[in-house]
């Protein structure tokens, strides 16, 4: 696995009542590099991600492409170098059955690219998607031609989720991640996801990226590698706004709740409210807005004005 962090030299400088200080120090950086996802060797798309996790973060992927839904669609999954420099032995991840047959490793493993083999039928699906595309580390949308084009189909019914949660227990979700985002408290400069048990609020899984959308693939990853798709009866908890592309990431996976600490898109609104999935953001305190489905949403004593 590649470096979370990295170090470098800044000028920091602190203005107090009209003087300044000025002084040379050390700080730490998260660390961005690009994973190139391969299906038996063919190029797939590359995305900008805080290194780890890589094989969640792929699975989620395919997940939220609709190419994938249970653990039995991968087959295997190793960690290659850099495309025709050589040989080298690539380091598996997941073994289910023949590694896949790609271009030859370099001889120094990056860990910046994942081949990954689905179960043979899968196949067909992956060439249907037909894109290589670039996603940045904060949207993950960008390059795919239309809207249209990554509205999927959930597998899943978020609709008829019966999960409900207490408003207090939302209200204590940002806390909860931010106490357990361990690279961020180093760096300043994280995003994380987190799935909560709606009945218990128990932590089920957090991860951290520089990216929002990565950081809820890998957690979309963990469920699937888990055996635990469809992810009823959850919450899924996000550090920044709620975009179109993370409800759908939700609703592929079957969370019924999503949680924000800031503002939704009119775009993330509508799929929501369509989906049947509830959204609700700016969660700060003790207030929080519900756009969609609040019926899920149970609090004590209400008073409408």
């Amino acid at each position: 696995m590649g470096r979370l962090t990295t170090r470098t030299p800044v000028t920091r400088i602190s203005l107090v009542d009209g003087d300044a200080a000025v002084r040379r120090r050390a700080d730490t950086l998260v660390v961005e590099e690009p994973l190139e996802i391969r299906i038996a060797g063919e190029p797939l798309t590359v995305t900008m991600r805080t290194p780890g996790n890589d094989l969640e973060l792929a699975a989620g992927f395919l997940v939220s492409e609709g190419v994938i839904a249970a653990a039995g669609d991968l087959r295997s999954a190793i960690h290659c170098g850099g495309p025709g420099t050589g040989s080298v032995a690539a380091t598996p991840l997941l073994s289910i059955g023949p590694a896949p047959a790609g271009p030859p490793a370099s001889t120094e493993n990056t860990y910046n690219v994942l081949d990954i083999a689905l179960a043979p039928e899968l196949q067909p699906l992956v060439t249907d998607i037909a894109r290589n595309f670039y996603t940045t580390s904060s949207c993950g949308v960008c390059g795919t031609a239309s809207i249209e084009a990554i509205e999927k189909q959930s597998r899943y019914d978020v609709q008829t989720d019966a999960a409900a949660v207490d408003a207090t227990m939302i209200t204590g979700l940002p806390d909860a991640l931010r106490a357990g985002q361990t690279v961020f408290d180093k760096t300043g400069g994280l995003h994380a996801a987190a799935l909560f048990d709606a009945e218990t609020g128990e932590l089920l899984v957090l991860r951290e990226d520089v990216g929002r959308h990565n950081a809820v693939d890998k957690v979309v990853g963990w469920a699937l590698l888990e055996d635990r798709l469809p992810l009823t009866g959850t919450v899924l908890q996000v550090s920044g706004r709620a975009s179109f592309e993370l409800v759908q990431k939700a609703v592929m996976a079957g969370i019924p709740i999503l949680s924000a600490v800031s503002a939704p898109s009119s775009l993330a609104v509508e799929l929501a409210a369509a989906s049947g999935l509830t959204l609700v953001g700016f969660v700060r305190g003790s207030s929080m807005n519900v756009y969609s489905r609040p019926d899920r949403v149970r609090v004590a004593a209400a008073s409408r004005v």
